[in-house]
Parts: C-alpha cells; structure tokens; sequence
C-alpha cells in the first residue's frame, strides 16, 4: 500500500502474463517514462537498479533511478515538492511511485519491507537501502564502494550496520544504522552521509586543440579523472564537432580505455 496518492498507469492485461523478466523489467521503465511525461517532467535520465540483493529483498517491485542530468548543460529539475533532481521510482502491480528524500524512503521501508529473519534477508535489506540512498545522491559522475554490512543479533534485537564510500566522481560516504525486531521486522533507520562532487563537463572537451599547451593538459587530465562517466559529454560535444576535434576526442577516449578509468 503506498502511503501517497500517485499517478497511476495500468500495464494492461497482456503484463500479467509475460514470462520473461527482462520484458517486464522493460515495460516496467516504459510506465515510468510514461508518468514522468503525463507530469511534464521531461529529459530524465532512466535507469534500471537491478542489484541481485535489491531484487531478493523486493521480488515484486521494479526499481529505476530517475535522474536529471546537470552536466555539462543542466536539465531543468521539476519545479514541484515531490520529484528532485535525483529519485528512486518503483513500479509495482503496474503502479508508478517514487521516493525523492531519506524520508520518503523511509516510509517506504516501513510500508513495503516484509520481516527478514534470516541473516541473509537481512544483509540484503540493508544493501538494498545504500543502494537507494546512493541513487538519491546521484548525478550519474559518482560511483560507490559496494555495500559493506555488518550483522549484530541481540536476544531481543539485531543490528545492521551499513556503509558504502564514494570511490570515484567526488568524496562521500554513505553510512546507516537499522534495527529489527526479534521476527526481523524493521523497527527504526538511522543514515548520516556527506558527498562532495569532484571534475565534472563543462567545456573540457572542447579545449583539447586550445593553442595554449597547459589549456590542453588541463582538459585533458579532467576528462581522464572523470573517466568513463564522461562518454555521454564526449558523444555530445563529438557529435557537433569539426574532423581534428572528433580525433582529439577519439584520442582521449581511447586513453581512457587504455588506462582502465
């Protein structure tokens, strides 16, 4: 039950029996494209979260990061309350819904977390809150440290311990407390995190032919920082780009293949 009125869009009869995952998962991100349109919220970035331990943690729920692109040239962020810049959406029984804050996602564990006994379950749970946490931060240049949980059972009480770390795109952290009953039901979370961009596009790409060498080097050693978080910037700027720069472009690209950014 979602603890909000929610714009809602029906699969249609055909979904309830498509046997491949893949094909819901893709119908799924069509529900979400679909609502963000009707809402006039356009040129997100959609992306699926298909984690092993978010799936095993939520089996009948589809989750898709809703990001808008603020780099090299900002997407404008919906001008209302509820969606931001960075969202986690969720699709279940062919209804469209979406966290946008820490709190909204912890009312969504309190409503759609079943209890996790097990050691496992519980594991997972709390991965699958990072994992979330992690896209609320996102502006599609950083990635983060896979989750690292530790388990604490109590006689009356178990606790999880969280955290995951920036790792490239900037600096950060990622850190939660959540507890559970003795049936593994969920009885409270606790997150503190801070982030802290790094290089992001701007006009980089651009000034790879700049006749001053040191403008050069610059750029350069920019776009290898950002590595291969920057192919959506180097395509755009590539593809309205005259032959040298396109080979400039290819040339830096291949380094950061080479060097494995």
């Amino acid at each position: 039950m979602f603890w909000r009125a929610f714009h809602a869009i029906g699969l249609g009869a055909v979904v309830f029996y498509l046997s491949s995952p893949t094909i819901a998962k893709a119908d799924d991100q069509q529900l979400v494209e679909d609502y963000l349109k009707a809402r006039g919220a356009l040129g997100a970035v959609v992306r699926p979260i298909t984690d092993d331990y978010v799936g095993r943690t939520f089996p009948n729920l589809s989750f898709f990061g809703v990001i808008f692109r603020q780099y090299p040239v900002a997407v404008l962020c919906p001008q209302t309350g509820d969606l931001k810049c960075s969202n986690v959406f969720f699709v279940k029984d062919g209804q469209v819904d979406f966290v946008a804050t820490i709190p909204d996602l912890k009312f969504f564990f309190a409503a759609e977390l079943d209890p996790v006994p097990s050691q496992q379950g519980a594991v997972d749970a709390a991965s699958s809150w990072l994992r979330f946490s992690e896209e609320l931060k996102q502006d599609l240049f950083y990635a983060f440290s896979a989750p690292e949980i530790s388990y604490v059972p109590r006689q009356d009480i178990t606790w999880m311990r969280g955290h995951a770390a920036v790792i490239a795109g900037g600096e950060g952290y990622v850190d939660m407390l959540m507890t559970l009953g003795p049936a593994g039901s969920l009885l409270q979370i606790y997150e503190r995190s801070a982030s802290r961009p790094g290089v992001r596009p701007i006009c980089q790409a651009t000034k790879l032919l700049d006749r001053d060498p040191i403008v050069r080097r610059m750029a350069e050693q920019d776009l290898l920082v950002m590595g291969r978080a920057a192919k959506p910037y180097l395509d755009q700027v590539r593809a309205a780009a005259r032959p040298k720069l396109q080979q400039a472009i290819d040339r830096i690209w291949q380094r950061i293949l080479n060097e494995g950014r």
